[in-house]
């Protein structure tokens, strides 16, 4: 099969991140080990979750680890002009749900297989699959370490997120917490006999929204996903939540933003209470210029001058477990999240090329 009637397959497999990930992860791995992949699979606590791990060419060192994530965001509330769930092909334009974000590049790294898998390659080449990105990249701890576990360690991680096939080497970290005001019940005829929840949750809110605008942190970005609290006009509302996320330029912003809730915490009126936990955490990125797999990476077709990405990857967590990572992969941003989203089929057209290149280069050189 071809990328695009692989990625009307991956398209069809409703893979939003609140449900099960394994219709189309037992597609994939069947699809991976028909072409003569070895592939793991590593499973979140519930079992309805699950990572691909699949390796082509030698067991080695150096080998190439291509990531992408097979979990995409809702449709809920968005018009679209076909079933989000069915590609479309409209003036050059397929249209889906993860069209662009990232099924388009997994699909590409799917067909690729064969092609691979017919060469002699001298270092490996992994594809690595994860599941959750889209709320906090929760998979991608676990594939790494199993990677790391049973693997010699690559060489290189490209992460495939959109970017036009344009290199990507840094992007801030994200944080992402739920703040939960707890006052007290009364009628709302006398609120003095209650304490309300939701008026101290308001102006936290507002506060929030000052934390990226302060100075020293005007590169702080701040967006609150979700409130939730009270049950009726008439009653003094006891619970308030805050579901919010902010994006550092570095860990001294990420010391000072938490500072600032702490301080906020400490000042709430007598009655009320706050219990702020963590939800995710996607770690930074900073691939420097002059880096090996940098050059490697222009080799294989990436586009130059590099970018700075506005949105968070996996290749953190890459980096952090020592694997050199960069981002690099098909399709605009600008269309993620969107109603109607899409990806060019020259993108994948480029993907496609891209990905052959990586086969001849990890066939006839093999080193980094």
């Amino acid at each position: 099969m071809d990328t695009v009637e692989i990625l009307r397959r991956l398209v069809a497999f409703d893979t939003t991140s609140h449900r099960s990930n394994l219709d189309l992860v037992n597609w994939a791995a069947d699809h991976l080990d028909n072409a003569g992949a070895r592939v793991r699979l590593t499973s979140d606590a519930s079992g309805e979750k699950a990572n691909i791990l699949a390796t082509i060419g030698p067991e080695g060192p150096g080998g190439i680890v291509l990531s992408g994530h097979t979990d995409v965001v809702p449709v809920d509330d968005q018009g679209w002009a076909s079933d989000p769930f069915q590609l479309a092909s409209r003036d050059g334009r397929l249209h889906g749900r993860g069209a662009v974000d990232m099924k388009g590049f997994v699909a590409a790294c799917l067909a690729a297989v064969p092609g691979w898998q017919a060469r002699k390659l001298r270092r490996p080449i992994h594809l690595a699959l994860s599941y959750d990105e889209e709320v906090g990249c929760l998979g991608v701890p676990l594939l790494i370490a199993d990677m790391l576990a049973h693997c010699p360690s690559p060489a290189l991680a490209i992460i495939g997120e959109p970017t036009q096939m344009r290199i990507g080497l840094s992007h801030r970290g994200f944080y992402g917490y739920r703040s939960v005001f707890h006052g007290r019940a009364a009628h709302s005829s006398d609120p003095r006999l209650g304490s309300s929840a939701i008026e101290p949750a308001a102006a936290f809110v507002a506060a929030l929204a000052g934390f990226g605008r302060q100075d020293g942190r005007v590169a702080t970005t701040v967006n609150i996903g979700k409130i939730a609290g009270g049950s009726a006009i008439n009653i003094v509302p006891e619970r308030c939540e805050v579901v919010w996320e902010f994006r550092p330029p570095g860990e001294a912003a990420v010391d000072a933003v938490l500072a600032d809730v702490e301080r906020f915490a400490a000042g709430l009126p007598p009655g009320v209470s706050v219990e702020t936990v963590p939800l995710a955490r996607v770690l930074p990125l900073d691939c420097a210029t002059d880096s090996p797999v940098v050059a490697l990476t222009r080799e294989f077709g990436g586009l130059w001058p590099p970018i700075t990405m506005p949105f968070g990857t996996e290749a953190g967590f890459f980096q952090q477990a020592g694997i050199p990572a960069l981002v690099c992969g098909p399709g605009s941003i600008a269309q993620a999240h969107q109603p109607d989203e899409w990806i060019a089929s020259a993108e994948l057209v480029a993907a496609d090329r891209f990905l052959a290149r990586i086969g001849s280069w990890t066939a006839e050189k093999g080193g980094v």
